[in-house]
C-alpha cells in the first residue's frame, strides 16, 4: 500500500477510535445514519458510493474525496467513470473544484498502484 494511501487509512482510523472513545451518542447516531445510508436501496452501494464522491468534491473535503475514491475503487468504479464523475463534480462545483480534482487524481493513482484496499 503506498504511503499516502495508508497514511490516510491509520489516521482516519486512529482518529475515530479517539472520537468514538468519548460515547457520545449524538456523534454515534450520525455516524450510524452516515453508514446505513450507503447501504444498498434503490440505488446500490456503488451508485451511492458514486454520488458521495460528487458532493465530497463540490463540498471541497479531500478527506471525503479520499474516503469515497477508496470505495469506488472496492466497488469496481474504473478509471474512466471516476474521470466522468470528476467532470460533473466540477460542472456542478465550478472551477473552486479544480484543485480537489487534482488531489483526487492524485489519491486514484495511488489506488490505483496498489494492490489491495483496506
Amino acid at each position: 500500500m503506498s504511503s499516502m494511501v495508508q497514511e490516510f487509512n491509520d489516521y482516519r482510523e486512529r482518529m475515530n477510535k479517539v472520537i468514538l472513545s468519548q460515547n457520545n451518542l449524538v456523534m454515534k447516531r450520525l455516524w450510524n445514519l452516515d453508514t446505513n445510508t450507503y447501504e444498498d436501496g434503490a440505488l446500490d452501494r456503488k451508485t451511492k458510493e458514486m454520488l458521495g464522491l460528487v458532493a465530497s468534491m463540490v463540498l471541497r473535503c479531500d478527506d471525503c474525496i479520499r474516503y469515497h475514491l477508496a470505495k469506488c475503487k472496492e466497488f469496481g468504479v474504473d478509471t474512466d467513470q471516476v474521470y466522468e464523475i470528476f467532470a460533473v463534480a466540477n460542472i456542478v462545483g465550478g472551477t473552486i473544484v479544480i484543485p480537489h480534482t487534482r488531489r483526487a487524481a492524485e489519491y486514484w493513482e495511488e489506488l490505483q498502484n496498489q494492490g489491495e484496499i483496506s
